[in-house]
């Protein structure tokens, strides 16, 4: 794996500064009501796709989410100009503006969604990963889901196939403590998630997911594993999230006090630290770094504002790929 260099931590920061003030600003363009629907905010978890994208090969590896979905297609490449658009319903968007916050999407970028059906992403990963080894193409996925989504019925038969065939994929529960307001502590006999792969006899582990450097880790050692033809890894990466489960979300189920204290793990300060520890930069130029990220989150949301509304005809294109269907002829008498 590459290793964790001065070049590597300033990457870092300047991304998950980027990301954290990206998802703010989506928050006060809510409320400005320029974001419409439901919206799912990634405070507090950016260490994750920093960590994995680190250890992924980003020519070939593949990535599948849930629909808290707006960071993880960054960090694979997609322009975070074309998210904003998306988000806001604008036809420079990754799906035309048709997706919205909970389905973004690059067939380039090789980030296959962005799923609002909870739970409904885990076998499709397995699916991309099946693909992957039937072709050749030693390419890995990396199925990410939430700690509600691993109550699901599907995870057990997902986690049987992907063993039974050795599939290359990576699954990863991102474990920020609250299925939606419940408290994983409620939803289950055990805490310790990351156990539910060694009933498959699938290597599994829990990870501090808060430290980029121990996500990459993990990420890379289970992505080789994959890659190798050895099968599946199944990661618990424990973090947590300072915002709301969605914007219509008061939070009754903790106190500020449990968010203030799981605020002194902020993996963007955590980042901070270890540059200024090793004197890769100073607190002047980590400044500048972040005003370098104000303005850039800036200029996505100006490329949003200038860019049209998709038209209105096209709302039908991408629902039928049979030209012809009859539906359309009815519609249009």
């Amino acid at each position: 794996m590459k290793e964790f260099s001065k070049e590597v931590y300033l990457k870092w920061y300047e991304d998950m500064t980027m990301w954290r003030r990206f998802e703010d600003k989506c928050r006060s363009l809510y409320l400005k009501q320029k974001i419409r629907g439901f919206l799912h905010l990634y405070n507090g978890q950016e260490a994750i796709p920093a960590g994995f994208t680190h250890a992924m090969d980003l020519t070939k590896d593949s990535m599948i989410t849930a629909y808290r979905c707006h960071i993880h297609p960054m960090a694979m490449g997609v322009d975070p100009k074309r998210i904003m658009a998306e988000l806001c319903g604008k036809a420079t968007g990754t799906s035309g503006g048709m997706g919205g916050s909970m389905h973004i999407f690059s067939k380039e970028h090789r980030f296959y969604g962005g799923h609002g059906i909870v739970g409904g992403q885990i076998p499709l990963g397995a699916g991309i990963a099946f693909a992957d080894k039937y072709f050749d193409r030693k390419a890995v996925n990396i199925c990410f889901f939430g700690d509600g989504a691993a109550r699901q019925g599907s995870l057990h038969e997902t986690f049987n196939m992907a063993m039974n065939w050795k599939l290359p994929v990576v699954f990863v529960v991102e474990n920020n403590q609250y299925a939606m307001g419940t408290s994983v502590k409620r939803t289950a006999n055990h805490e310790d998630i990351y156990k539910l792969g060694l009933g498959y006899e699938m290597p599994c582990l829990a990870v501090d997911a808060m430290d980029p450097e121990k996500v990459a880790e993990a990420a890379y050692e289970a992505i080789e594993r994959a890659r190798r033809g050895d099968g599946p890894t199944f990661i618990e990466a424990r973090t947590y999230r300072y915002r709301g489960h969605s914007m219509s979300d008061a939070e009754p189920y903790r106190s500020k006090e449990e968010v203030a204290v799981h605020k002194n793990d902020d993996p963007i300060e955590l980042v901070k630290h270890r540059i200024l520890e090793n004197g890769w930069a100073t607190e002047q130029e980590l400044e500048a770094i972040d005003n370098k990220s104000r303005d850039f989150v800036d200029e996505c949301v100006e490329f949003m504002e200038n860019s049209p509304y998709p038209e209105a005809e096209k709302i039908y294109e991408y629902v039928y790929a049979q030209e012809d269907y009859p539906f359309l002829d009815k519609l249009e008498n």
